[in-house]
């Protein structure tokens, strides 16, 4: 099994239930891991393994539509990874608000979501 990580992507995104949010958009963090079998992949070349590139593309559309609950924005990033490659068996994401709205927080919210597919 190989995985490949993007860990600690900075993006701003609209995402929340409040107008405030909706509004002037926060400062979010996105980690994904995304996990296949390599078979007897001999890593030569960029179609036998997952491009990172092509998935932080994946990150960044998701994360550009304002969308309630982070859940769903998680949801849709799996999702279109599993698309675009079949052969992901398991996908973990988390995404953190890094300036919650809630007064006197320090520190992040978020959420965390893993999909496995069958081996």
């Amino acid at each position: 099994m190989v995985s490949i990580e993007l860990q600690n992507l900075q993006l701003h995104a609209y995402h929340g239930l409040y107008d405030g949010e909706k509004k002037t958009g926060s400062p979010y963090e996105v980690n994904v891991k995304v996990s296949y079998d390599e078979g007897n992949a001999q890593f030569d070349d960029i179609r036998n393994t997952i491009n990172y590139v092509e998935v932080f593309e994946i990150v960044k559309r998701c994360m550009a539509v304002p969308t309630p609950l982070l859940e769903k924005v998680a949801e849709g990033i799996i999702r279109r990874i599993k698309h675009q490659y079949p052969f992901s068996k398991e996908v973990i994401i988390s995404i953190y608000k890094l300036e919650p709205p809630i007064e006197n927080i320090q520190g992040k919210i978020g959420i965390s979501m893993k999909k496995e597919w069958e081996r």
